[in-house]
């Protein structure tokens, strides 16, 4: 359940990370790289209108820049946890940048078209897909944890001051000087993250002998999100929020031309209005989110971006339009932030990049899906109805997703350390097995259920940690004795699950101990494949027991 600070404390403030100095070198960079990113997709987006009227082309604009995300998240989590961060970054810009010279150059010499900027698009989503985790993994790195929180918000905040200030100016740099020039400058805001990056002296990793191969942190990553539930809670808030929600963004240069007639400054200006309300948005959060905690955030939000829908459909006056998507961005900044923070929360370091990399494929899925949805509909009902119906249904999503409440966060995920390096009789290399460990429990009897229920929540986390199997067992012959057993693909796998043990599953821990009888703790071995050394054994044989 989330707690609710009482109203005497006061929320820590949302601008405390700018004190560090690297963290707040690297967000300015940022803020200007997304500027450039949100003057390149205005003008893509208005480009399209010039270049088709189908409202499926204008939605698939908005589907090519977020369905690559939600096919390659995964891998670029696993990247962004092997790999190193700060080199993967410089790359990822000077693809970008690659991606932007190429659009300038298209619209410069007249050759653009839907194919070519699909095409392109996709390829910026790309790169979106291969920057968005690995950037936000970093952040645990540049601010304390104390300030985690605020430093997410700040990135969501740099986000909003971005497309407050991006779509306004590439508005305006297509109504005078042409999409080109508008793309021309995207090219320059990449130079720019680029510069910070190299400056960034990221300290190096330590080598310990337990790197994880591609395949190997790609196994870990789906183990791990397919057994924490506190992860499972987030990914459907978001899945029930943002596929309904998603019908504004995916429709909006048709609501700027058609509903509310006008032309590519107001809708950089629409745009604008929905950045400038993040900013108000995001510098209020920690003051509601303190007062109604994150679950009464989501349901605002989700009434707020509901009654912007329905009051859309009306072709109310330009002004007011442009009011209604300035409270927009502030509920879009408030779910937006608070998901993406409780997503970091719940994350330990190990793991985060790729975590969130399943965080960013399901919200990018529903954008991306939404937006497909909501084109597909528009081009059958119309685009007033479509935005009714948007509305009724984000409406329902949000009530019943009241009854999934989001985790608080609050866990200590630091490792423990506080298993035993196992004993053995000689050197293990690291990649045999797998391997089978047996915990031998002596418990009194008539504490059989109670210590069933408890070995049953550790199994969560046996499981979620590294082991691809568990199982629980008592002896026949004797009923106070109970065997734990669990597999890891390999020693140096059952190695990393000592060191991700975190200190807010020791209770956990204690719990299952708690019921052993006596001084002695329980027993512990480990197994290993044992593969025949002698030549004369069948190898048909060897491949049936590693079946």
């Amino acid at each position: 359940m989330t707690t609710v600070p009482a109203a005497s404390e006061s929320p820590p403030s949302t601008f405390a990370p700018l004190r560090h100095t690297v963290f707040a070198v690297l967000w300015a960079a940022t803020v200007m790289g997304n500027t450039g990113t949100f003057m390149r997709d205005v003008a893509s987006g208005w480009l399209v209108t010039d270049l088709s009227a189908s409202p499926a082309a204008v939605a698939a604009i908005q589907a090519a820049g977020t369905l690559p995300i939600f096919l390659l998240s995964i891998p670029a989590g696993v990247l962004s946890d092997i790999l190193d961060r700060r080199r993967f970054l410089i790359a990822i810009q000077l693809m970008l940048g690659c991606v932007s010279l190429t659009l300038c150059i298209l619209a410069l010499t007249g050759l653009m078209s839907v194919p070519a900027l699909l095409s392109l698009t996709f390829v910026g989503g790309i790169g979106a897909a291969l920057m968005g985790p690995t950037w936000q993994s970093i952040v645990p790195e540049l601010v304390p944890r104390s300030e985690l929180k605020g430093a997410v918000a700040l990135n969501s905040l740099g986000i909003n001051i971005a497309r407050a200030i991006g779509p306004a100016v590439g508005g305006l740099l297509i109504a005078t000087v042409g999409a080109a020039v508008t793309y021309g400058v995207d090219v320059v805001s990449y130079a720019l993250v680029i510069a910070a990056l190299v400056w960034w002296k990221r300290a190096p990793g330590v080598d310990d002998g337990l790197a994880e191969s591609f395949g190997g942190a790609m196994r870990a990553g789906y183990r791990y999100a397919r057994h924490s539930r506190e992860l499972h809670v987030v990914l459907w808030r978001a899945l029930f929020f943002f596929a309904f929600a998603s019908a504004i963004w995916a429709l909006l240069p048709l609501i700027a031309r058609q509903l509310l007639s006008g032309g590519a400054s107001f809708y950089g200006l629409l745009l604008g209005s929905i950045g400038a309300g993040a900013i108000l948005g995001a510098t209020v959060l920690p003051r509601i989110r303190a007062r109604w905690g994150a679950d009464g955030v989501m349901l605002g939000a989700a009434l707020v971006i509901a009654a912007a829908s329905a009051t859309l459909a009306l072709s109310p006056p330009r002004w007011s339009a442009v009011v209604i998507l300035l409270v927009m961005g502030g509920a879009w900044i408030a779910a937006l932030t608070t998901l993406n923070a409780t997503a970091q929360a719940v994350l330990p370091h190990w793991v985060r990049g790729r975590g969130l990399a399943v965080y960013l494929m399901v919200f990018n899925g529903a954008m991306a899906g939404g937006s497909i949805l909501w084109g597909l509909v528009a081009q059958e009902v119309g685009i007033k109805s479509t935005l009714l119906i948007s509305a009724g249904a984000l409406v329902a999503a949000a009530m019943f997703a009241r009854s999934i409440p989001l985790p608080s966060g609050d866990d200590d995920l630091a490792p423990s350390n506080h298993w035993p390096e196992p004993i053995v009789a000689a050197p293990i290399v690291g990649d045999q097995g797998p391997v089978l460990i047996q915990i031998e429990y002596r418990i009194d009897p008539t504490d059989r259920e109670p210590f069933l229920a408890a070995i049953s929540k550790l199994a969560k986390t046996r499981l979620r940690d590294g082991a691809f199997n568990w199982g629980i067992t008592e002896d026949a012959a004797d009923p106070s004795v109970f065997l734990e057993w669990f597999m890891t693909e390999s020693w140096a796998e059952h190695l990393r699950q000592h060191r991700r043990t975190s200190l807010a599953d020791v209770d956990l821990h204690a719990e299952v101990r708690r019921f052993q009888k006596g001084d002695r703790e329980p027993s512990v071995r480990h197994y290993l494949a044992a593969t025949p050394a002698s030549s004369d054994f069948p190898s048909s044989d060897i491949a049936r027991f590693k079946d």
